[in-house]
């Protein structure tokens, strides 16, 4: 590593961020000397295994207040920010380097080759290119900066110094992991989980694993946080994105609580008194029709004999039998069944954190440190998190283009 070049750019972490960032500052400042330091052995983890091996790359959401609306944290932040880099932008980003992109049904986008390959590829690619040195199981112990030199240490005792520096490391799960940026003077939002599933331990309806549901209400109970959406019952409780939505929403308030919880799931989305109308019209119009063949909800049919099971309504009854109590039994179930919360389970390997520097200390427009000149920010290492579906990734191509674009013409 030569010191003495000028108008260095020393990038921290070789993830989606610290990578983009390379690639957008040495495009339009050839002069920059680029290294990404990176504290494991591989790069562009995330990236990799995101969308289960074919790399979400951002969703398809071209309005940019919509957007925003999407990050739990960083939404006012973000909407600013997407004026320079949007969705539209990271498309047409990629179409250039010849990677096309795809929608799927739930907006969605993929690389059309289906593989997270094809996204590293392109930025190892990229990083060939433009002479990006790439130096890896380099742990960054502590910066330092004396006039406008900085000075880097690493876990190996080596220094290196830098004249810009854009901190793109991640998110890390505990605070202490924070401590070479506190040192800095930063203030850092604690981490906690965001994304995560719901486990019901011992709950009987973890027998019905597997089974998915297109549309539910589900609340936090004694909490503003509620959500629609699909679900997936899970071997260990709740999944889907209903569950990861809310989990993501409420990710603070629900590390309070030591993820002991109660929840309500409405499981066909209307009110009590709008499915009891419903029935009293099968109990006078099909008094003889057995209720175990008016699964009118179009609910599973297992989880349908799942509800009748809980009312005490046996197979052979029909309408025309029901009891009061066994009618309002089971609208109760259908439209406010709760449950006990207790723990998460990470979703699949996509960790999310939110938690990291406080927005409030950085320029939205430059990502610069409101508190050191020329330390810039991208990506998760922010507090900013969003829900799943391609939405972290274009954070880290927004935060990483505004950065680059700062440093390229700072450096010039």
């Amino acid at each position: 590593m030569n010191s003495d070049s000028k108008n260095k750019l020393v990038i921290i972490g070789a993830g989606a961020a610290g990578f983009f960032c390379a690639i957008q500052a040495a495009k339009q400042n050839p002069e920059l000397k680029i290294i990404i330091l990176e504290k494991s052995n591989k790069v562009l983890s995330k990236v990799r295994i995101s969308g289960g091996g074919r790399c979400n790359v951002t969703h398809h959401c071209f309005d940019s207040n919509e957007l925003s609306k999407k990050y739990p944290r960083g939404e006012k932040f973000l909407k600013k920010a997407f004026h320079w880099f949007n969705v539209n932008d990271t498309i047409n980003w990629f179409k250039a380097q010849n990677v096309l992109l795809k929608t799927e049904s739930d907006g969605r986008m993929f690389p059309a080759t289906n593989s997270s390959q094809t996204i590293i590829d392109c930025f190892l690619q990229l990083a060939d290119q433009h002479n990006i040195e790439i130096n890896l199981n380099q742990e960054v112990q502590n910066i330092t900066k004396k006039d406008e030199e900085f000075t880097i240490t690493l876990s190996n005792n080596s220094n290196i110094t830098a004249d810009f520096i854009c901190v793109a490391a991640g998110g890390y799960p505990k605070l202490n992991q924070f401590s070479w940026l506190q040192q800095l003077g930063h203030n850092i939002i604690s981490p906690v989980p965001s994304l995560f599933t719901f486990n019901l331990p011992k709950n009987a309806i973890t027998s019905l694993m597997g089974i998915s549901i297109p549309e539910v209400n589900i609340k936090i109970s004694g909490t503003k946080f509620q959500n629609n959406g699909p679900l997936l019952i899970t071997h260990w409780g709740f999944s889907g994105p209903a569950v990861l939505k809310l989990s993501a929403f409420a990710a603070i308030n629900l590390a309070a609580l030591n993820y002991q919880f109660n929840i309500q799931i409405n499981w066909v989305n209307k009110n009590f008194d709008t499915v009891k109308l419903f029935f009293d019209d099968l109990r006078n119009n099909k008094p003889k029709q057995k209720i175990i063949n008016a699964n009118s909800f179009n609910l599973p049919s297992r989880l349908w004999q799942y509800f009748l099971d809980l009312a005490q309504i046996k197979t052979e009854i029909i309408w025309a039998e029901l009891t009061a109590k066994q009618e309002n039994n089971l609208i109760n179930l259908l439209t406010n069944q709760q449950f006990i919360v207790s723990g998460k389970t990470t979703f699949k390997e996509e960790f999310v954190t939110c938690g990291g520097i406080d927005l409030n200390e950085v320029e939205v427009n430059t990502m610069q440190s409101k508190k050191i000149n020329n330390l810039f920010f991208a990506g998760e290492v922010l507090n900013i998190d969003g829900i799943t579906g391609g939405f972290n990734f274009q954070a880290a191509w927004t935060t990483a283009h505004i950065a680059a674009k700062t440093i390229a013409q700072k450096a010039l």
